[in-house]
């Protein structure tokens, strides 16, 4: 597949406006040959009541993530991708700044596929560590 990398951001940014990830402010901000990074930022209206980044918050950008990988790297638009398992791990706190979820396959299979994303903070420290299973299904046609 040839990536155009700027192409794909802006059009993965458009789409996204009126969603979940919009009402999060989450914004794709890089792409590589196997991976996918996200950004999003760390407020009050993502903050769980003491403070802290929810890590509700932090499973949504993951699974937005990744999603959008198997999406991007399946490249078939014959298909729609769903999640249909996520686990994560939350390593550290986060009260302000910008956290990275960067989505890297671990498996691209047709039907399923699995991507583990990591969650950074803005100096790289690991927040948080989710594993993802999509699966890609056919497009009903109407």
């Amino acid at each position: 597949m040839q990536i155009d990398k700027n192409k794909i951001l802006k059009r993965a940014n458009h789409v996204c406006k009126e969603t979940l990830m919009g009402t999060l402010n989450m914004e794709f901000v890089d792409l590589g040959e196997d991976f996918i990074t996200c950004k999003m930022p760390v407020h009050p209206s993502v903050h769980q009541p003491d403070g802290v980044l929810h890590g509700g918050a932090t499973v949504a950008l993951a699974e937005s993530v990744g999603s959008f990988a198997s999406r991007i790297f399946l490249d078939d638009p014959e298909i729609t991708v769903r999640g249909i398992e996520i686990s994560a791990n939350h390593l550290k706190s986060v009260r302000s700044g910008e956290v990275y979820a960067r989505a890297s396959k671990i498996h691209l299979g047709k039907t399923i596929q699995l991507w583990e994303i990591k969650i950074t903070d803005e100096e790289n420290n690991l927040i948080s560590i989710a594993k993802l299973t999509t699966i890609a299904i056919k497009k009903n046609k109407k």
